[in-house]
């Protein structure tokens, strides 16, 4: 009955764990890739995708950088398309949108990491500018982190528990 119990806290902990992963979704007919994964405003972003078959033209749009054409790369069935991205383009993720004929449609997302304000802190302690968002720092994974943390937390102290109502039923 124990091992039983067990084996089910086993499975919350890791189905915690799990939920806490990043996901990745395979693409529909092919893959589509940003490069590079972190842009800065200013830069030049490539898009590649294999997604359109053998197709020689699709469309993209990117949410920060606008409309672009997807032409034919270096090699058969690769599109690949640019833009730039504006000077102002704020930080956080940003999603490119393609199509390609006949009803072919795929989202990637990719960083956009902003520029430093004025001069760089240097010194002992936290940098001031460490989350270029202008967050604290704690990423995507705080959540997932925060919910293992709590479930392996409640595994211990039922444990502990059953430990002390064993010990007091002897």
């Amino acid at each position: 009955m124990r091992l039983a119990r067990t084996g089910t806290q086993l499975a919350l902990v890791l189905g915690a764990l799990a939920l806490s992963a990043p996901s990745s979704v395979a693409a529909p007919a092919g893959e589509a890739r940003v490069n590079p994964g972190k842009a800065s405003p200013g830069s030049t972003v490539t898009v590649t995708t294999t997604a359109c078959g053998n197709e020689t033209y699709g469309k993209g749009e990117s949410v920060a950088g606008g409309k672009f054409h997807l032409l034919p790369g270096d090699r058969k069935g690769v599109l690949v398309g640019r833009f730039t991205l504006p000077l102002d383009a704020a930080s956080g993720t940003d999603t490119v949108t393609l199509k390609c004929p006949p009803r072919i449609k795929q989202t990637v997302t990719y960083q956009i990491s902003g520029r430093p304000i004025g001069a760089v802190e240097a010194g002992f302690g936290w940098a001031a500018g460490a989350g270029a968002d202008g967050g604290d720092g704690a990423g995507p994974y705080a959540l997932g982190a925060l919910l293992l943390g709590g479930a392996g937390a409640g595994v211990l102290i039922r444990m502990r528990r059953r430990a002390t109502a064993a010990r007091n039923s002897a």
